[in-house]
């Protein structure tokens, strides 16, 4: 058993997993308790009559190009939300284990852990900037299971410093998983993690199509980590997660002009959040905005409640993060399409 496994819980480590029914494309099905006719209106090309392949090789191979990494070191999944709470369940036993959070952070990791029965230790991003406060987090991590970092981090749009989180995985080698999420590199332009795992085996690293991708509806996520970890999951996912729907989506719409389209996207919507910050900053109803690697803006309002408002009225939702703590009067934006955000800086300059 590697060492890494080590801090997986024993019983997850001698669980007999489900038994799906036997995948043979090649022979016709009468194994799987299968309806033998499609539903009405079913274009699928697989039919969906048809339980789907339990980690789709196609899908598996398409998203291990995508990343750039062997498809040993793939596990696809129901966006990160579900890689997230495997996660939690294969290494934290429930009233024992702990997992370590940067607040303000993505909320799910607390979830996934209260969810289990885990406790949260919560290491607070430094100020001014949310940096990562690496000592904290370390001393923390020695007596916990995973520690979740995101970087880009949501919602505050920044990078955290690589050198910090690559430390952080180094000091916990044998203490616990480092598992960073970048669900928003794409926007960030900066080398993923995954190219640090062969030296760091306690290092997870989460992907996601539901940003740059544009496939949010879709939910696939990507795990990328060592073949003992993903191998370790595979035992605990849920029988034929991703549907067959969602395959053959993901599929056709990641092929190489799909791609390219992303990052024509992608180019485009960096230049509307340029132009949005700026036309943010000068306005008299703004204290601040945060500067951001991500596909949104924390704007820091003199009055976040009528902010909040003006949008509404104009037809548009942002994310009212002003209960947080460090967070007092800040709204979370996501870049729209260049009408969205003009009719939205609109009606906050109308303030």
């Amino acid at each position: 058993m590697s060492s890494v496994l080590s801090l997986a819980r024993p019983d997850i480590l001698q669980l007999q997993p489900y038994q799906h029914a036997t995948w043979d494309p090649s022979l016709e099905r009468m194994h799987a308790n299968e309806m033998p006719w499609r539903a009405q209106g079913d274009n699928t090309v697989a039919g969906l009559n048809r339980y789907p392949e339990p980690q789709p090789r196609a899908l598996v191979e398409r998203m291990a190009r995508l990343y750039d990494v062997p498809g040993e070191r793939v596990l696809v999944g129901r966006g990160s939300d579900e890689a997230i709470d495997l996660l939690v369940r294969a290494f934290c036993r429930a009233g024992q284990d702990s997992v370590v959070i940067t607040p303000p952070t993505f909320g799910f990791y607390k979830v996934a852990a209260r969810i289990q029965g885990a406790s949260v230790t919560e290491v607070p991003l430094l100020r001014p900037g949310f940096a990562l406060d690496a000592p904290a987090v370390i001393e923390a991590g020695r007596r916990a299971k995973i520690v979740f970092l995101c970087s880009p981090n949501n919602p505050t749009g920044n990078l955290l410093d690589e050198g910090l989180m690559l430390q952080v995985c180094r000091e916990l080698a044998s203490h616990a998983l480092v598992c960073v999420d970048e669900a928003y590199a794409e926007f960030a332009g900066r080398p993923s993690l995954t190219t640090r795992l062969d030296e760091l085996p306690n290092l997870v690293v989460l992907r996601t199509l539901s940003k740059a991708y544009a496939l949010a509806g879709a939910r696939l996520g990507t795990l990328i980590a060592g073949e003992d970890i993903v191998g370790l999951l595979k035992r605990i996912i849920p029988p034929y997660a991703i549907p067959a729907s969602t395959v053959e989506e993901v599929l056709a719409l990641t092929e190489t002009p799909q791609r390219a389209m992303a990052v024509a996207r992608i180019e485009a919507l960096l230049a509307e959040r340029a132009k949005m910050q700026q036309c943010l900053q000068r306005m008299p109803v703004v204290a601040q905005v945060f500067p951001s690697d991500a596909n949104f803006l924390l704007v820091e309002f003199r009055a976040a409640r009528r902010a909040l408002e003006a949008g509404r009225s104009a037809g548009l939702l942002v994310r009212d993060f002003s209960a947080a703590p460090g967070l007092e009067n800040c709204l979370r934006i996501s870049v729209g399409t260049p009408e969205q955000n003009e009719r939205l800086l609109a009606a906050l300059e109308a303030l």
